[in-house]
């Protein structure tokens, strides 16, 4: 019988507070409760997922920290999608995003100061940063225009380009610049969803993290081609073994199918940016 980690029920439990207390102050549609609760759902899921694979009962200092993030998120969310059919609450949204920012670096932090840096950890903090980019992306849409979207959905794109390339499944190694590249997705966007400059500021600022972003993914997928397995390794067959008095010689064994060489696997485990592109 799988065991129930209250970790992740409890993640769940908080995002459903949060969603109730934006809903008596600043109110939310049903649109907004369904896409926070949902992403909730999701969450808590996958994270009862990663633990069980893991074989452990508990969520670490960091991922804690990051689960804290993400019930922010999942606010973050709810505020968005009821957005489409009013008003946003920008003095609600935006301090919410910028303390869900602000505890990027910290669990990081938190993970360095207690040796608990984990690949579920890595990955969690991923895919929160990840979401967090794209509702934000949807958020200024309204502002900048559709292609903004291409800054949330990159990732996802590169997602998808994995399962169909087998060579971008490959492990990047750690890039400081993709770090500074990941932050400055989120402050960008956060300024411009403030709605405090004059759209044509915000346009170029949207621009530059569009920019920023076409660069960091492009350099990692020039990466992985040149780093692709091209030259197949070969094994020649054996001689036959003379046959002895009375016993039938054996046959030549088959040269073995090509198997692709294995270039080594760099640890990015540390790497905790949402721009890391590890294929899933």
């Amino acid at each position: 019988m799988s065991r129930v980690r209250t970790g992740p029920v409890l993640g769940l439990t908080a995002q459903t507070v949060l969603l109730a207390g934006l809903a008596a102050t600043v109110g939310l549609d049903v649109a907004g409760w369904l896409a926070g609760l949902g992403y909730g759902v999701v969450t808590c899921v996958a994270l009862q997922r990663g633990l069980r694979h893991r074989v452990v009962d508990r969520l670490g200092p960091a991922d804690r920290v990051t689960l804290t993030r993400g019930v922010l998120v999942g606010g973050v969310t709810a505020l968005v999608v009821t957005g489409f059919s009013g008003p946003t609450p920008l003095s609600v949204l935006v301090p919410m995003t910028a303390v869900a920012l602000a505890l990027d670096a910290v669990d990081g932090w938190v993970a360095r100061r207690t040796g608990t840096a984990s690949a579920l950890g890595a990955r969690f903090d991923m895919e929160v940063d990840a979401f967090l980019i794209l509702v934000l992306s949807v958020q200024v849409t309204p502002v900048v225009g559709p292609w903004v979207l291409a800054i949330g959905g990159l990732r996802y794109a590169f997602v998808v380009a994995g399962w169909l390339l087998p060579w971008m499944r490959g492990t990047l190694p750690p890039r400081f610049w993709r770090k500074v590249v990941a932050a400055t997705q989120g402050v960008l966007l956060l300024v411009v969803a403030a709605d405090v400059l004059a759209r044509p500021v915000t346009a170029v600022l949207a621009a530059v993290a569009l920019a920023l972003l076409v660069e960091s993914f492009g350099h990692d997928v020039g990466w992985l081609w040149w780093h692709r397995s091209t030259r197949p390794a070969r094994v020649a067959a054996p001689t036959p073994v003379a046959a002895l008095p009375g016993v039938a010689p054996l046959p030549a064994v088959a040269a073995l199918p090509s198997v692709p060489s294995v270039r080594p696997r760099v640890d990015s485990i540390t790497d905790r940016s949402f721009v890391a592109h590890q294929p899933v």
